[in-house]
């Protein structure tokens, strides 16, 4: 099977990809190729498998974790009822190792490493956004994704994370990625930039997939 990204495929093809027909969310080609062009895999489309969809498994932090933990590379896409598409990927993945639960929110023993993971923005409300990745900052590397059983997705120290119910969500974005250019750590700007508002943003869905 040879991977898309090379010249001799089409649009055509890449429009009946496995990846573009799975998901939900993703139903726009371009967003699909801004993806494979960040996880950087020319098989991207075939490889990635959705394990986790929040509207046909349940807004359950514990159902996520038994789908989600211990998979490797992880790409979280979460799409807003306000039309915000955002997420993140990990290449070390939500760990499966028991030492690692907590029940009493233990920072920073939770916290897990991981030099490649990235957030991305794919949509605003009004679509108006281009693309785009941001990398985790050089000095917080070792807190890439925070594993607690009785949470949900949480990348960064709460750049956005998701509660037991997988919802509301909370964005504090900027305390661990990047920002945009010309954007303030701890600015409203900052904290409304993924999902439109700092916190108690609601998901509509939220899809998990593996490599």
């Amino acid at each position: 099977m040879s991977g898309f990204g090379k010249e001799k495929e089409t649009e055509s093809n890449d429009q009946t990809t496995p990846f573009v027909s799975d998901s939900e969310i993703i139903q726009d080609i371009e967003y699909a190729k801004k993806l494979r062009e960040w996880i950087n895999d020319d098989d991207f489309f075939f490889k990635m498998k959705k394990g986790f969809s929040a509207k046909r498994d349940g807004f359950d932090c514990y159902k996520w974790h038994d789908i989600c933990d211990g998979k490797g590379k992880t790409l979280v896409i979460i799409k807003t009822k306000d039309n915000y598409i955002f997420g993140g990927f990990t290449e070390v993945g939500f760990t499966k190792d028991k030492s690692k639960y907590s029940r009493l929110h233990t920072f920073p023993q939770d916290f897990i490493r991981d030099s490649n993971a990235f957030i991305f923005s794919l949509r605003n409300d009004k679509g108006d956004r281009k693309p785009e990745k941001f990398p985790i900052k050089n000095t917080k590397e070792t807190k890439a994704i925070f594993y607690n059983k009785d949470w949900g997705t949480y990348f960064g120290e709460a750049d956005f994370s998701l509660n037991s119910n997988l919802q509301p969500g909370y964005s504090n974005f900027g305390a661990t990625y990047n920002l945009p250019n010309g954007i303030i750590q701890g600015s409203k700007e900052a904290k409304s930039y993924l999902a439109g508002s700092y916190y108690k943003w609601v998901v509509d869905e939220l899809e998990t997939h593996f490599i």
